[in-house]
């Protein structure tokens, strides 16, 4: 199928093919339609599965189809779109800007952490689709500088994410502000129970649409881990990375003050790393991206925050530098990599005390991760004898540069755009 047969407007399918996109992925294939048709839609996909857009292209021909409506009141919205995060909420708006270039609508993004005032200066005017994390949202509605009467469509997306954050008495009282007279699409990456519950009391007769099973990795990610002792972890890292300077990876580390010294660590080793968590100013968070983005910077460590939401091209390797003891979090994780039908690496180091929650994976994935070395703590991770097999056969991970995207695969919602429109 192509994006001609989705019965997209010219002026956004010419949007999509300078974005270098033909084909249309499988979330969007199946959502867009409903979507169009004005349906509910109950989504169940990862992130790196096309998603974005499978909302965006949709909303931006419906809201452009019928521009006229007379004049638009201050801080009035006509589409919403809720996420859980300030990253996340950059790459969705980036994704509208890049979409709807030739549509003529306005946008504006809202996230914490940052001087509130260019933010309501965007919205004066009144716009038509807003970006928004839960909380600044609700600072805005309460000092009166947005209304969300003339709403038309409102998309949750990563909705799981949004309650595991503790958002969900904050979208109950941002719920109670929309018309009920609306199109609602809701995301998630999982269907735990809250969530659908969530979905039956918000959702009319919703489509469902999932395109892979629920907590299923990508298909074209290869799963290793290195079992390692915990004070050989750095130099274990410093070993592999070394053996590809081409490689762009993302590394999580448990906590803020692990993701702090463990660059520290890195550039101390002529590593070029950057660390972006949850104590990070907003800016110092934008730049780090920004130069991992770009691969100025190729080597990006991360707490779970950017476990979802961040699109970055090209990151050929996920490196679980701690394992989490969330099952479901490791699958977020290294959705970073292996996506659109590209090949991506995951290595975990596993220590002693963290077998049980290898154990835990291994159970969701229902399969074993490849064993490639096991550390004897000898300063470099992997013990002498074990030296010859350290470099995984093919199909491992290989540290030998970064994979080129396909050029056949739709659009992911990336950001392509950094300019903002108001």
């Amino acid at each position: 199928m192509q994006f001609e047969d989705l019965r997209l407007l010219e002026p956004l399918r010419r949007a999509v093919r300078e974005a270098g996109y033909s084909e249309p992925t499988a979330i969007q294939e199946a959502a867009i339609p409903h979507v169009l048709a004005g349906r509910d839609l109950l989504g169940c996909a990862q992130t790196g599965t096309g998603k974005t857009a499978a909302f965006a292209l949709p909303i931006l021909q419906k809201l452009g189809s019928h521009r006229a409506r007379g004049a638009r009141r201050p801080g009035a919205v006509r589409a919403l779109v809720l996420c859980p995060t300030r990253e996340l909420a950059q790459q969705i708006h980036d994704s509208f800007v890049t979409y709807g270039r030739h549509s003529g609508l306005t946008y504006a993004v809202i996230f914490g952490g940052v001087n509130q005032n260019p933010q309501a200066k965007a919205l004066r005017a009144g716009i038509d689709i807003l970006v928004a994390t839960p909380g600044r949202l609700l600072d805005l509605l309460g000092q009166e500088l947005v209304t969300l009467a003339a709403v038309e469509t409102l998309v949750l997306d990563e909705a799981d994410r949004m309650m595991d954050m503790g958002f969900l008495p904050d979208l109950r009282r941002i719920l109670a502000q929309l018309p009920r007279e609306r199109q609602t699409l809701l995301f998630s990456a999982t269907m735990p129970t809250p969530i659908r519950e969530l979905a039956n009391k918000i959702l009319r007769d919703p489509v469902p649409v999932q395109v892979s099973r629920v907590s299923s990795p990508a298909p074209t990610v290869a799963h290793w881990v290195h079992h390692v002792e915990k004070a050989a972890k750095p130099a274990l890292l410093v070993e592999l990375l070394a053996q590809s300077p081409g490689t762009r990876a993302l590394v999580f580390t448990r906590t803020k003050h692990g993701a702090n010294k463990l660059v520290r660590h890195l550039l101390g080793s002529g590593v070029n790393a950057a660390a972006i968590h949850g104590n990070k100013s907003q800016g110092a968070r934008t730049r780090a991206l920004a130069a991992f983005r770009s691969a100025e910077t190729p080597v990006l460590v991360a707490t779970d925050i950017a476990a979802r939401g961040l699109d970055v091209d090209d990151i050929s390797h996920v490196i679980n530098y701690d394992l989490t003891a969330d099952p479901e979090t490791y699958v977020h994780r290294i959705g970073r990599t292996g996506r659109m039908g590209t090949k991506g690496t995951a290595v975990s180091f596993c220590t002693a005390d963290e077998r049980d929650d290898l154990k835990s994976i291994e159970r969701l994935l229902q399969a074993p991760l490849q064993q490639v070395g096991r550390s004897s703590g000898n300063g470099h991770g992997v013990s002498p004898r074990q030296r010859g097999p350290e470099r995984p056969p093919a199909g491992g991970p290989h540290w030998r540069g970064r994979r080129r995207r396909s050029q056949r695969s739709g659009p992911r919602g990336k950001a392509i755009s950094q300019h903002a429109a108001s």
